[in-house]
């Protein structure tokens, strides 16, 4: 058994990578290993964040799972507190999560200090090079990837990027497992009924956090194709937006598109994710650039054909014409994809190609590669 601490947001912090981090800990604890995460208390100063809050207002902790609130984004004396916990703790492995350069310092400083103390340590690097890039970036990411012994990435892109930074042999490209933990799916009326959308619906999914990257505005070009208004296909947008919603929503005036557009702006809560995703026919990532996605594992988890544009590594995750589409990034070329699934009907092919291919993702395949990539850094 092992000792090992994750580094990276957890409750009360909300998102994905929260979300991923409690599972990941699950994960190492199933399989017998002593496993516990270090989270922020600030992750972000507020001025930084563009949404409504960083914070999970449900009030419901994960269970089971032992959540230490430390670390001080632009407070270095939290860092080296931080850093003296963990060397007190003597853990066997500490796995960082790496999404942004503006953690840099801060996790680089704790690494280093681990790394002393004859601790290993790993990085889950999200990303290398971000999607909206900032004065030093490449700085804050030199510095922390200096300061790790190993590299995980969950997409062949970043592996590649990861290459800029480091020649080292111990690094690792791993399937991003399932996010497992929104609950069952649902029968598509039942979850429907709960959103008052009427059953008898064509319904295509956008989810997650709106930002320019993500390119809702391509995907809303493509709706005001003739074919999908006359197919009657209406476009389901759930998630917060992350930037001015008037151009979003200047875009759908322009083209009529309000009788095609169902809305629901706001962040999901976690209980609430079901029943999206099980409303929905066909989810659609037109991303301008990309990694990876954990909307498109959430889609595997509920057994949910998927769109995506040709970026970064979502083109690895989907194989086209088993589970769904791989498209490039144009408008037309979306279209022609949306139209072929209803006018095909596709549903019940791409269905049984999620299920099938779903299986890989398995947390458990995950963690076995992590622990077996440590192996080679005791060596």
């Amino acid at each position: 058994m092992s000792k090992i601490f994750i580094i990276g947001p957890a409750y009360p912090l909300r998102g994905g990578l929260a979300t991923f981090d409690e599972l990941f800990c699950r994960a190492f604890k199933a399989q017998g290993h002593d496993c516990e995460i270090i989270s922020y208390s600030l992750q972000y100063p507020d001025f930084l964040f563009p949404g409504s809050t960083q914070f999970d207002t449900s009030g419901k902790p994960p269970q089971g799972i032992t959540i230490h609130t430390l670390i001080n984004s632009v407070n270095p004396l939290s860092w080296l507190k931080t850093a003296r916990f963990i060397k007190q703790q003597k853990p066997d492995l500490i796995i960082f999560r790496y999404w942004i350069p503006f953690m840099g310092p801060a996790l680089g400083t704790i690494a280093r200090r681990a790394r002393k103390a004859g601790i290993k340590v790993m990085a889950i690097t999200d990303n290398v090079i971000p999607h909206e890039k900032r004065p030093g970036d490449v700085a804050f990411t030199k510095y922390f990837i200096k300061s790790c012994d190993g590299f995980i990435t969950m997409s062949q892109a970043v592996l590649t990027e990861l290459g800029q930074f480091t020649d080292t042999s111990h690094k690792r490209f791993l399937l991003h497992p399932l996010y497992t933990s929104f609950g069952e799916k649902l029968t598509k009326a039942a979850a429907r009924e709960k959103l008052g959308i009427a059953a008898n619906e064509k319904i295509i999914l956008f989810f997650g956090l709106i930002r320019k990257y993500k390119g809702l505005d391509v995907l809303l070009e493509a709706m005001a194709d003739e074919r999908i208004r006359k197919l009657g296909i209406k476009l389901l947008i759930a998630g917060e937006f992350y930037e001015d919603r008037s151009y979003y929503d200047d875009i759908i005036k322009r083209h009529k598109l309000e009788e095609q557009i169902i809305l629901h702006a706001g962040f999901v809560a976690n209980e609430d994710v079901k029943y999206y995703f099980s409303a929905t026919d066909l989810v659609t990532l037109t991303y301008r650039s990309a990694t990876q996605s954990g909307v498109t594992q959430v889609a595997f988890h509920f057994e949910k054909p998927v769109l995506v544009t040709n970026v970064g590594g979502l083109g690895e995750i989907i194989p086209h014409g088993q589970c769904g589409y791989v498209v490039e990034f144009d408008k037309a070329e979306v279209a022609n994809a949306i139209v072929d699934f209803y006018e095909n009907n596709r549903e019940e092919l791409y269905t049984q190609g999620m299920i099938h291919e779903k299986q890989k993702y398995d947390w458990s395949i995950f963690v076995e590669n992590v622990l077996d990539l440590y192996s080679k850094l005791k060596v």
